[in-house]
Formats: C-alpha cells, sequence, structure tokens
C-alpha cells in the first residue's frame, strides 16, 4: 500500500495522482505477493484561491501569468527568479547553471506535453532554449483514460496526477538549471489494473545508468511508507533489491535524491484497502536508503511575511479566513514546512529497516542507530509554492494554464539541480563528479555553516500553528480550528535535525564546499 499525498478537498488542496477526497485517503494496498505502488509527494494550490486580475480587490500575493491571467491575495507563489536570488542564484534569462550536466527526473507515466509545457515555461520567464528529452525505457504509457476508467491505482487512471508531476520536476529543474540536459523518465505499470509502481520505476533507472554519463543527478518524487513493505524482515530483502541499483549508479558518480514525503511523520498501516493512519512515526522508501539523498521541506517566505492571528483557516462557508491567511508585505525569511492551513508539512524521521549508516555518526545523538532522515531540504511549500505550466489532458483538466505545486516534489528536482550546478564546477576545476552526496555533506571536512541556511524555529504571528518548530501535522476539529495530530513528529533544531536535516543549500557556498571535496 502506498501512501497517497493527503487530500482535503474542502480544504481546498488538491493531492497529485488526481484523487479529491474529505479524509486521508491511502491508495488500495496491494496483495501480499505484490511490490508496493508509489504516489508522487506533491500538491497543488486550489483554483479558488485565484480571481481574475481585473476582478481582483487587495494586494496580490501570487499572480499567474497569460493565459491564466489571475491573482490570488491568500496563496503566495514564486517565478525562478524569484527563487533563484533566495537561494543565491543569479537571473535565469542569463544563466549557464548546469552546462554539460544530465539531471533525470523519475515519474510514472511521464507527461505527453512536457516538452511543449517547458518551452513555454522558458519563454515566459525568459530563460534559455532548454535541452530536454522524454524517455520511457520499458514501453510508452497509455494515455488515452487519464482520469476516471478503471480501478487499479497505477493504471491509466493516474496518469494526469503523474503528468502534474513531471511538469512540476521538469520545469523547477529547468528553473535552477537551465543549461542541463533534462531527461523525463517515464514508467508505464506492466498490468493496468495492477500494483506494479516501484519495480519498475526502479528498472527504469537502472537503464538510464547505463545510458547516462557519469554524475548523472537523479531525482525521485514520490515514495511509499515501511509499514507497507509487511514485516521488516521482508521489508529489508526488498530493500536490499532496489538498493543495488543505487550503489551501482554511485559507484559510477552519480547521484540520487528523493522528496521525504508530505504528511509530517504520519503514515498507514499495512491493511489492505484500510484508511487507518497509523499512530507511530513513519518515513517512506526510496529516500530512507542510505544510497539517496532525503529532501525535506521548508517555507520560503520571500517579500512578505505570514502573520496568522486565528487558527480557523476556513470560515463556515469554505472561503479562506482572512485573519488566518494574514501577511505582510515584506521579509525574508525560510522555516520548517508545515501547513496547517493545508494539513501538510515536511517527512522526517527514523528507519524502522536501516541500522544508523557510518554517514551519519557523527549525529547518533539524534539519530541513535536508526537511519534518519531528511538530509537537506529546500522550499515545498504551498502558500509559497512555484508557477508551473500544463497543457495536458484538456478533457479533464480544463484549458492549458498555470498552478501553483508545492510538496517534496518541488523540492527535490531543485536540490538535485543545485547539485548539477556543483557538478559542473567540479569539472571546471577537473575534479570527477560528487557522486555518494551523503557521504560529502556529513563528513568533518565539509563546510556546512558556508553550504547550509540552517532552518530553526520560526514563530509567525500570534496561533499556535504559526509556531513552526517541527513536523507534526494539524488536525481540524469540529468547529474548524486546527488541533495537533496524535502522530508528535520530530522538531526542529540547530544543526541537524529530522525536519529539515542539515538545513537548505545557499547555493555559491553548498557549490564551493562541494569543489573542495
Amino acid at each position: 500500500m502506498s501512501r497517497l499525498r493527503t487530500v482535503f478537498a474542502a480544504l481546498g488542496v488538491t493531492a497529485m495522482a488526481g484523487a479529491t477526497a474529505l479524509a486521508l485517503t491511502p491508495v488500495a494496498a496491494a496483495p501480499p505477493s505484490s511490490p508496493p505502488s508509489v504516489t508522487p509527494f506533491a500538491a497543488k494550490a486550489p483554483d479558488s484561491a485565484f480571481t481574475s486580475s481585473a476582478d481582483a480587490d487587495g494586494t496580490a500575493a501570487c499572480t499567474r501569468p497569460a493565459p491564466s491571467n489571475s491573482v490570488s491575495t491568500t496563496i503566495h507563489c514564486y517565478t525562478p527568479d524569484q527563487l533563484r536570488r533566495h537561494y543565491g542564484l543569479g537571473p535565469l534569462a542569463t544563466s549557464d547553471d548546469g552546462a554539460g550536466q544530465t539531471i533525470v527526473l523519475v515519474d510514472a507515466y511521464g507527461s505527453p506535453t512536457a516538452a511543449t509545457d517547458l518551452n513555454f515555461f522558458a519563454t515566459t520567464f525568459g530563460g534559455p532554449t532548454p535541452d530536454f528529452e522524454s524517455v520511457s525505457p520499458l514501453g510508452a504509457p497509455d494515455y488515452k483514460n487519464p482520469t476516471g476508467k478503471g480501478v487499479g491505482q497505477s493504471g491509466p487512471n493516474a496518469a494526469a496526477g503523474w503528468a502534474g508531476e513531471a511538469n512540476l520536476d521538469v520545469q523547477w529543474a529547468y528553473a535552477m538549471a537551465p543549461k542541463a540536459h533534462i531527461v523525463l523518465l517515464g514508467t508505464p505499470p506492466a498490468e493496468t489494473q495492477g500494483v506494479q509502481g516501484l519495480p519498475n520505476l526502479m528498472k527504469a533507472i537502472d537503464w538510464a545508468i547505463d545510458t547516462y554519463p557519469s554524475g548523472t543527478v537523479f531525482s525521485m518524487s514520490f515514495g511509499t511508507d515501511e509499514q507497507t513493505f509487511g514485516s521488516p524482515n521482508a521489508a529489508k530483502a526488498q530493500f536490499t533489491k532496489f538498493d543495488k541499483t543505487f550503489q551501482r549508479g554511485l559507484a559510477k558518480g552519480d547521484t540520487f535524491f528523493a522528496s521525504s514525503g508530505d504528511d509530517g511523520s504520519t503514515g498507514y498501516t499495512n491493511v489492505k484497502r484500510s484508511t487507518t493512519v497509523g499512530t507511530t512515526p513513519e518515513v517512506s522508501y526510496p529516500n530512507v536508503s542510505p544510497y539517496v539523498t532525503s529532501v525535506g521541506g521548508t517555507q520560503v517566505q520571500y517579500g512578505w511575511t505570514w502573520n496568522p492571528t486565528e487558527d480557523v483557516p476556513y470560515l463556515a462557508d469554505g472561503t479562506r479566513n482572512p485573519a488566518y491567511w494574514s501577511w505582510n508585505s515584506n521579509g525574508e525569511s525560510e522555516a520548517v514546512w508545515n501547513e496547517g492551513g493545508f494539513q501538510i508539512g515536511t517527512g522526517g524521521g527514523l528507519s524502522t529497516i536501516y541500522s544508523r549508516p557510518a554517514f551519519q555518526n557523527g549525529v547518533s545523538g539524534i539519530v541513535g542507530n536508526a537511519r534518519g532522515v531528511p538530509d537537506i531540504a529546500w522550499n515545498a511549500a504551498v502558500n509559497g509554492g512555484v508557477l508551473t505550466y500544463h497543457s495536458f489532458f484538456p478533457s479533464t483538466e480544463g484549458a492549458p494554464g498555470w498552478s501553483v505545486y508545492g510538496g517534496t516534489s518541488a523540492a527535490s528536482p531543485q536540490a538535485a539541480a543545485a547539485t548539477a550546478i556543483a557538478n559542473q564546477a567540479r569539472k571546471a576545476a577537473g575534479k570527477t563528479p560528487i557522486g555518494d552526496l551523503n557521504a560529502a555533506i556529513y563528513s568533518d571536512s565539509f563546510d556546512r555553516a558556508g553550504a547550509f541556511n540552517d532552518i530553526v524555529p520560526q514563530t509567525y504571528g500570534t496561533t499556535p500553528s504559526g509556531k513552526l518548530d517541527g513536523n507534526r501535522m494539524w488536525a481540524v476539529t469540529d468547529d474548524g480550528s486546527l488541533t495537533p495530530n496524535a502522530v508528535t513528529g520530530f522538531s526542529t533544531a540547530s544543526g541537524y535535525d529530522l525536519t529539515t536535516g542539515w538545513g537548505s543549500p545557499k547555493v555559491p557556498g553548498y557549490v564551493a564546499a562541494l569543489v573542495a571535496q
């Protein structure tokens, strides 16, 4: 059983994979003999938060460009140049970031319009011509019935949701490393009504390791809970098989990133077709693999500062409560990602399968005897999300236009792009690709103070949920107010922690520190 991104349609956030529900809804469990399926970790801001530019009343928090031509006064968003400035990069238009490097973005199905949508994205924001290819080494996906047909969770009825994920990955890897060769690696399931998921994705990665040059950087914006693999012994056996792929890539000089998840430390129990939320902290695979760098989430507030005075995100009529969504037009900060208004936030915690890897011996006081995740973090907020263009499946997704996406699915490809920039600099310095990133960033010789913005607790406004100091999720009570989730989660603190890892890269310092390794 895979962990599906939490969906609260009534609260206005839509998960990837095209699902809508009013409560936590896990993907149906696979039969005991079948491998688990996977789900992307991304969320889309609601269209209801936007109005026509001509009808806007108040200061715009987000402007969606043509052809959408709409604004929101509550949900913030970023263009490439805005996030590039925050992370220390220059303008997109004059950038040669990523030149000579390859970034592979791994997604079930991919997107039938990825190339044209990326070109439109680049033109809109004045970037260089993309160097892009879309490949499906296991066969072309079935795009005939993107939604609403069939019952299989990994069948073609899931293609629309994965297309949104793919566009997000492609466009925002490009936004950070526009001169890189960007590859969208898509996979169909072997059985359209079955639960195949992860094995096919791993087979495709094996193919890509053999196909693309040393130093290729992979990003995987999906995961499935450790519990869903069955017993610890069964999970360990399966992970050992999958990890051979990552080990082979690391030996070649490749680097692997994966999203840490969007449900805090909450996961589902391994009960077929159950909606039962586990009561103990949970992490997901593949980000928990010690051969993968896990990317957690932050909330970048660039040019604005959240200022909530009531912990009631929505009024009785379903509209957004101004007292919760209130913000000031100034400031720049970066906090752990934990959005009570959407009931989503960064994954993180301790593995129940993997023991502590040697590279984490220096943080044993935090992780104990287990593998801890994430390793690093990047902006993943929906309120503070990234503008992404789509023209796929107009019969189900509507006219072409812009959406605002968040989730650790937004974080992983951008962190991968930053690492491709580091490999570009290492090549210029006559050095080999970084390869095993975890070994580098945890080493005593790595300049973490120069490389990372250490994410520490931040307080916004006067409400309990405005204190962003961990990844304990929020639930909505009958009166619409927020209350802490039963799963405690983990705290954000100075130095390494189990919500944002070492923090978010300050890209110039991150690159310099990796070149020095």
